[in-house]
């Protein structure tokens, strides 16, 4: 059964490009957008496509629900990067924050995220799907560049995508590095971009990226994605090929990210 969207829609903005794109598309198709954003590298973008755009700390439970109530929100969409570490900083969270953090068995990505989800659903707030504005983002199987994998590369990268769906069933993360059928780093709190830099350092050269969807993706929250930072921190640190499942991952400026992999000599795929 489809979804019936509402025409004011609510938009909890982590940093990086994603929210921005979200915005811009729903504005541009006629929703309006309240934005509570998290971060700060996005804000004056995201003023240019949403009607209001409030700043919270991720931690700010009881300041973020009266928002929500305050604007009659019905419908929600989490997207950009929120930093796990935010979860470190304890004495930046209201009372409320900290009981919910409290409540989890384990803070990995979906516990943490589930029992948000959770919260808003009894103050009558859904959560999206993530892609629901941004299906256009979504990447089809294929090499995306001018630049082919060679046969060692696909041993690493096949190697990889098994290694990671499995990281995922656990909840983990969803990136790999991989080289010469070695793992050089497996991604945890400190992100993707932070796992490439360690993965490489430690290979010296032609590191292979994959990242992937979890097992079981809820895609209201942590649909893989990648952009310009990604391919940048790759070049900087010589890995050679990044691989990303196909149909499950958004890749945020898909012109910009596959020139810049053709000019550096990246490989760029969906598998």
């Amino acid at each position: 059964m489809g979804i019936t969207l509402e025409n004011k829609q609510a938009l909890i903005a982590g940093d990086g490009i994603l929210p921005i794109r979200m915005a811009q598309y729903a504005k541009d198709n006629g929703f309006e957008v309240v934005c509570i954003s998290l971060a700060k590298d996005n804000v004056k973008e995201l003023k240019k496509y949403c009607s209001k755009v409030y700043s919270c700390h991720p931690g700010e439970v009881n300041k973020m629900e009266k928002i929500l109530k305050d604007e009659e929100i019905k419908q929600l969409t989490f997207l950009g990067k929120v930093h796990k570490k935010v979860l470190l900083q304890l004495h930046k969270f209201d009372k409320r924050a900290v009981d919910l953090v409290k409540e989890a068995a384990r803070l990995n990505d979906d516990k943490v995220m589930l029992i948000i989800v959770n919260e808003l659903k009894k103050i009558g707030i859904e959560v999206l799907d993530q892609t629901i504005f941004i299906k256009n983002l979504m990447i089809p199987a294929g090499v995306l560049g001018k630049h082919k994998p060679t046969k060692e590369q696909m041993e690493d990268v096949n190697y990889g995508f098994w290694l990671a769906k499995e990281m995922g069933k656990l909840d983990v993360g969803q990136s790999v590095v991989i080289k010469d059928k070695m793992i050089m780093a497996v991604e945890a709190i400190e992100g993707t971009d932070a796992c490439i830099k360690r993965g490489a350092k430690l290979a010296k050269k032609d590191a292979v990226v994959v990242k992937v969807a979890k097992p079981k993706q809820d895609k209201r929250f942590d649909i893989p994605a990648i952009g310009m930072r990604t391919l940048k921190t790759m070049h900087r640190k010589q890995a050679s090929l990044i691989a990303v499942e196909a149909n499950e991952t958004i890749i945020v400026d898909q012109e910009k990210v596959i020139e810049y992999a053709d000019e550096n000599n990246i490989v760029i795929m969906a598998v």
